[in-house]
């Protein structure tokens, strides 16, 4: 019994934390590190695929944390086993793998995950610093997810992107995928590589669309919160 009281009081004590502003540091690190250093290290040969699958893995799991909604909470949590179950099946020594499955279950849990984020960033008119890093999260977790929605078209249609990357079609064509995923967000198009298909242009196209409209929005949001704060 004081084991299970335990183990209750730091779950409560794990999902206190991550419906903190506070949070918000810690997952701007680890996107910070997902999407700028961990496709140099991948590139470079210097990142195990163990390892950068145990990145994936953290951010799904602390949406499970994100929300005190208990249908939110089931389908995050199985979101996450499922996407633990996929990359078992395929570390081990089975001969059985769902990569595409593993990569459809990863998009909808990054969905589901950014839909969180955004509930926490505008959860009342409080207006601090943490906001504007939770407002940061959600724009890298854009890029991940068009860098995830990119190779799902890819492993469907056998090509997504075209360029100088030659791709494998496993996790070290990360590194391109989110490169090409953040040039479209922030509607950069240094024209290295292009969409070679109509999915594939749909998706760069909503990505540069979200990118010059979520930043308008989120600034406005807050910047009315803030003149409905300081007026009440």
């Amino acid at each position: 019994m004081q084991a299970k009281a335990q183990l209750q009081n730091l779950i409560r004590h794990i999902n206190e934390y991550w419906l903190t502003d506070a949070s918000f540091v810690v997952l701007l690190v680890t996107l910070i590190f997902t999407v700028f250093f961990l496709p140099v290290l991948i590139e470079f040969g210097q990142m195990d695929v163990f390892f950068v699958n145990l990145v994936f893995l953290f951010l799904f799991f602390t949406g499970i944390w994100s929300s005190t909604n208990t249908f939110l909470m089931v389908l995050t949590s199985l979101l996450f086993v499922a996407q633990l179950v996929l990359r078992l099946l395929r570390f081990s020594s089975l001969p059985v793998e769902f990569y595409l499955a593993e990569r459809v279950v990863g998009l909808a849990n990054m969905m589901v995950f950014i839909f969180l984020n955004i509930r926490l960033l505008f959860r009342n008119d409080e207006i601090n610093l943490y906001r504007v890093i939770g407002a940061i999260n959600v724009y890298l977790l854009l890029a991940v997810l068009g860098a995830f929605a990119f190779e799902i078209v890819n492993l469907l249609l056998g090509d997504s992107i075209s360029g100088l990357h030659e791709f494998s079609g496993l996790d070290q064509d990360f590194s391109v995928y989110i490169y090409f995923s953040l040039v479209s967000l922030t509607t950069v198009g240094f024209g290295d590589y292009i969409p070679v298909n109509v999915v594939s242009k749909m998706i760069s196209v909503f990505l540069s669309a979200v990118g010059i409209l979520y930043p308008a929005i989120v600034i406005s949001k807050l910047v009315g919160s803030s003149v409905q704060r300081k007026q009440s």
